[in-house]
């Protein structure tokens, strides 16, 4: 079972790849064309209607910055809070399976809590130290 260990990074590859890939695709026609109807929707919720730019920006630019490999932990926290946000105020009232249910904010918030805990693994441009969340071991 050794080589599923060597596998691991691999499968950080690719959930950061998955999450990064939904959220530009939820994210896009937020930043491009539907900004409006989203900053009425954010505030029919009874949320500041301000933070419909930060929602949109996260999901846009933060799932671009995710497919790079750019600062993920710190969108992967802003995503893990963003569908928090969605699952408590738009899809919990329709409970995990029905229409319009929080089945798929929480597998994303899932697999943004994973990137989260272990970076987003050796395979992503990095900034300020090791490339997924490896450690200087005693002997090197």
């Amino acid at each position: 079972m050794d080589f599923l260990n060597r596998l691991q990074p691999l499968a950080l590859l690719v959930m950061r790849l998955v999450l990064g890939a939904i959220m530009i695709a939820h994210g896009y026609h937020k930043v491009f064309g539907g900004f409006h109807h989203h900053m009425g929707m954010v505030g029919s919720l009874g949320l500041p209607r301000w933070l419909a730019y930060l929602s949109a920006g996260t999901e846009f630019f933060g799932g671009i910055a995710i497919v790079f490999g750019l600062f993920t932990r710190f969108f992967s926290l802003a995503f893990v809070i963003e569908m928090g946000v969605a699952i408590w105020k738009v899809h919990f009232k329709n409970g995990l399976t029905g229409n319009g249910g929080y089945e798929f904010p929480l597998a994303l918030a899932a697999i943004a809590l994973a990137l989260l805990c272990f970076d987003g693994g050796p395979w992503g441009a990095t900034f300020g130290g090791r490339a997924g969340g490896a450690r200087k071991t005693k002997n090197g």
